[in-house]
């Protein structure tokens, strides 16, 4: 047996063992293009879950350009390769980030995971299935735009947040995500939840206005849902906070921006019920990505 199939037989094994019902909610964010403030919302995203009791983690899946890092102004010691590649633990890559929420750079792993071998990828699936133990949730925050990798992460994700801008280049890139995940064979439309965060917007007339402009095209071309999760008001302190390598809701917790995004937060927790049925975790998204890149 080539080393091909036996990779696909193994991830076929662990998707068949997969129990949907796991202990951390994963939550995808992604846009259409860079620059929208994707990772900014993730961080804050995170930050608000935390500050309401909930233990979080950030999966840095951006591989590469190391987005998280960034923001939070820290080099991590160790990346996903490290765990896949050099033998560090789980416990090595998980970094601590700002008010107690940690987070795992992706590094350039990605791209060597077509040459993992059969140990590699048992090794990997259950440490992901671990992951999935130490957190209430999960967010995902993945490349902008829509190559072949990205695309894999967010249409096996059952909890999607899609970030854009009023600027017309963004709502046409966001627009092209949404009709590349609607063609995608592993897009499950039925049990997917689409929400969008409008990001850098005057106020949440103008963040609804841009959300019915982008649904208006997605009911008449796409066969899927989006919905409305809330806006992130354009201000100075948020802008401030970027440049300091801070996040706005540690700096800042009385800006505009920050009381949306506690607004947000407590949205997702009301709605709850949403994921829990059908939630597939990381470990669900990694082996569909290894079934997906080995051809099956």
């Amino acid at each position: 047996m080539d080393q091909a199939q036996n990779l696909r037989n193994i991830v076929k094994n662990h998707t068949e063992q997969e129990n949907i019902n796991n202990k951390a909610r994963v939550i995808t964010v992604t846009s259409g293009k860079g620059g929208v403030g994707k990772t900014s919302i993730s961080l804050n995203l995170a930050i608000q879950f935390r500050k309401m009791g909930k233990s979080v983690i950030v999966f840095d899946a951006d591989f590469g350009l190391a987005n998280i890092e960034v923001m939070v102004g820290a080099i991590p010691k160790y990346n996903l390769s490290d765990l896949i590649f050099r033998g560090k633990q789980l416990n090595e890559i998980i970094m601590d980030g700002p008010m107690g929420i940690k987070y795992i750079s992706g590094g350039s792993g990605i791209n060597q995971f077509e040459d993992l071998n059969k140990d590699q990828v048992i090794y990997l699936l259950h440490e992901f299935k671990r992951l999935e133990t130490m957190a209430d949730i999960i967010i995902v925050d993945t490349g902008a735009g829509i190559s072949h990798s990205v695309m894999e992460f967010v249409a096996f994700s059952h909890e999607i947040l899609l970030v854009t801008t009023p600027e017309p280049t963004s709502i046409t890139d966001a627009y092209s995500l949404l009709k590349a995940l609607n063609r995608h064979e592993g897009f499950d439309r039925d049990n997917t939840c689409i929400k969008l965060i409008a990001n850098k917007v005057a106020d949440y007339e103008d963040g609804k206005n841009l959300y019915n402009k982008l649904n208006t095209v997605v009911n008449q071309f796409l066969n899927m849902k989006l919905s409305f999760l809330g806006m992130i008001p354009s201000e100075d302190k948020m802008s401030k906070a970027i440049i300091m390598q801070k996040p706005v809701t540690v700096i800042y917790p009385d800006a505009k921006s920050s009381v949306s995004f506690v607004q947000i937060a407590e949205i997702l927790l009301d709605k709850r019920e949403e994921y829990e049925e059908q939630q597939r975790g990381l470990a669900y998204m990694f082996t569909r990505f290894f079934r997906t890149r080995k051809g099956e």
